[in-house]
């Protein structure tokens, strides 16, 4: 079985490296290569979890050590993985739903000329994620989390022609590095602190820590945190996410579902007993979860590129689950359950939203669809399901998992309990206004396309079915995934042994939240039907409040990075060079202008002639004599 876990990185790695250099002879079947081995991998995935099941629940982790990677006197990185409940649930995530995805992109993608090339990078995306959940230390993790965003990097900017693709890839590229500083330092600070990378070496070390340690434990908190802001996209390393719409969809849906903003979720709660040591630090993840399930929340209402829409609401989402695991051990499980809910819901909606561009030669914007309900069935059913999953109408996935959260919010009771749990569900309104409007510009309505800039009008039709199935499997799951998950705690007991759980006090029942998120739902969608579903929806979009333009400009994020950060740096840049020039160069330069006028008055007194220097001999003996006479006089 230990060797199974390798297989389950090396498939995909084996096939980004086959399709990436094998040239154009494989293109005719590199997409079933890509397919193929993806699957492969969650084959091995299953086999792992059908033997993990058959374990006592306190015996199911399973580590291969492989080779030591980086053999130093004092500094030793070793190659191992580590496969228990937590990085099982994340395996077979990450497989699942990237299977799916590349089903779907072999549809999505028949008529691209470098399909080969997408199929690779998809297969090096999911290499790199699952070398990330499995990895048995930090340092190895480090590896998986870079090859995510190399991978992230490649398939963001894949229509390079375009340049906002590659902007797009570069920013995202830039904002990832940001947070990957802060990964890095708090590796280093482990090794300082612990003398270690592994996990079963650092987390119980920082669970015993000494007082003198607890700075450093939160630093290291810390930095992890701002690691997590980075992959997971929140604030304020959040900029990035929007635009890495556009890339083609199914990489919107593997960046959203399974993979990248994942892996900030993945960090912090396998890091749990360094959070729960360094109470600072847990409250700033909280923070941070808070404001971004909120700040997304926002976004995703003005949006009219269905795409960033779907973004805005993602980046809530991943708010809600950084929320909760910054709650700690009454928080963890019930983050990487809605983390595997949403995987479903989210990756059906972003096909979904694929499906509708591709049946709508690729237009994004909502104004200028209506009506598609009638000319796409499948679509509008699955992707009506994923809509009902996300904003938790009662009996599918969201419901049960998003609710939790909403609880262990209250449960941390006090007036912390208050905040966070009223931030959720307001947050919980406003998707349901969002995925309402969504719903209603794009399915209901009259028509309202128009033709293109070549006067090409599009004709909406339903998509192939390596495209609807993958979509329909998601859609089960979007409906059935969260009360499996909750019958009998099955979720929670399957996690507890590695996240831990506890029960908080909360000051509202079970009951009073439910009540109230259906309070908040029915709110956030009548407004949304009230708005755009009573009214005709303007193919041009109104210049709305100003809230709503604040919304369209992402709340103004990239603004005030350009003021803060880019205008910011170039005056820094230029004060530096001024100090270059003026101090370090003058100093330098002085110096060397000194030392060179010293030396020419000096080469003056060797002028080659005898008598000269005799003069000089017989002067300096007169001092040496009148000196000597005055200190005996003395």
């Amino acid at each position: 079985m230990e060797t199974l876990i390798g297989l389950l990185v090396a498939a995909p790695l084996l096939g980004a490296g086959v399709l990436l250099t094998g040239g154009k002879r494989l293109d005719r079947v590199g997409h079933w290569i890509g397919t193929l081995l993806a699957l492969l991998s969650f084959v091995f995935g299953a086999v792992l979890f059908t033997n993990m099941l058959g374990k006592d629940a306190d015996a199911r982790t399973l580590n291969s050590h492989l080779f030591t990677w980086v053999p130093v006197d004092g500094f030793q990185a070793d190659v191992g993985f580590q496969l228990d409940q937590l990085s099982m649930t994340f395996v077979l995530l990450i497989t699942g739903v990237g299977t799916l995805i590349h089903i779907y992109s072999i549809g999505y993608m028949a008529h691209d000329e470098r399909r080969r090339r997408f199929f690779g990078y998809l297969n090096l995306f999911l290499a790199a994620m699952l070398l990330l959940v499995v990895a048995d230390n930090y340092f190895l993790l480090y590896a998986g989390w870079e090859g995510v965003g190399l991978a992230s990097y490649l398939l963001i900017g894949f229509w390079q022609h375009k340049p906002s693709a590659a902007t797009a890839a570069k920013k995202a590229f830039i904002v990832n590095r940001v947070g990957d500083i802060g990964l890095s330092v708090a590796i280093m600070l482990m090794f300082t602190t612990f003398g270690s990378f592994a996990f079963n070496q650092v987390l119980p070390q920082a669970q015993q820590a000494s007082t003198t340690q607890h700075a450093t434990i939160t630093g290291i908190g810390f930095m992890l945190l701002l690691a997590a802001c980075g992959k997971s996209a929140q604030v304020p390393l959040q900029s990035w996410l929007g635009d890495a719409m556009e890339g083609p969809t199914p990489v919107s849906a593997l960046i959203h579902a399974a993979t990248m903003v994942t892996a900030g979720v993945y960090l912090i709660t396998r890091s749990g007993a360094i959070f729960n040591a360094a109470p600072d630090a847990q409250t700033a993840v909280v923070t941070v979860g808070a404001v971004t399930l909120l700040f997304g929340a926002i976004v995703g209402c003005a949006k009219d590129d269905i795409k960033k829409a779907l973004a805005g609401s993602t980046m809530s989402q991943i708010g809600y689950m950084i929320m909760a695991a910054g709650l700690g051990p009454i928080g963890y499980v019930f983050a990487i359950m809605h983390l595997v809910t949403h995987g479903f819901f989210k990756a059906g909606l972003f096909l979904g939203a694929g499906s509708v561009m591709h049946g709508m030669n690729d237009e994004v914007d909502m104004r200028r669809y209506g009506g598609l309900r009638k000319y796409m069935p499948v679509t509008f059913v699955t992707f009506g399901l994923g809509y009902l999953a996300i904003i938790g109408f009662p009996g599918l996935s969201g419901f049960f998992s998003k609710d939790k959260i909403i609880e262990a919010a209250f449960a941390k009771g006090g007036t912390e309990g208050w905040i966070l749990g009223g931030a959720a569900l307001l947050g919980a309104a406003i998707t349901a206004f969002y995925m309402t409007r969504v719903m209603l510009m794009t399915f209901f309505g009259e028509k309202r396309w128009q033709p293109d800039a070549e006067g090409h009008e599009p004709h909406p039709h339903e998509s192939p079915s390596s495209m609807t199935i993958p979509m329909i499997i998601l859609a089960f799951g979007s409906v059935f995934a969260g009360a499996f998950f909750s019958i009998n705690d099955r979720f929670l007991k399957w996690l507890e042994p590695v996240t831990g759980h506890s029960e908080g006090d909360s000051p509202v029942s079970a009951g009073t939240v439910t009540g109230a998120t259906m309070v908040c739902l029915v709110v956030g969608v009548g407004i949304a039907w009230l708005i755009y579903g009573r009214r005709p929806v303007p193919a041009v979009a109104p210049r709305g409040s100003l809230a709503t333009r604040a919304a369209r400009r992402d709340l103004y994020q990239d603004d005030f990075n350009h003021v803060v950060l880019v205008r910011g740096g170039e005056h820094l840049t230029r004060s530096l060079v001024y100090l270059d020039h003026s101090l370090v160069d003058g100093v330098v330069n002085g110096t060397a202008a000194s030392v060179g006028g010293l030396s020419g008055r000096l080469r003056k007194l060797q002028n080659g002639y005898v008598r000269s220097y005799a003069v000089s001999m017989l002067g300096g003996t007169a001092v040496l004599v009148a000196a000597t006479l005055l200190m005996r006089a003395v």
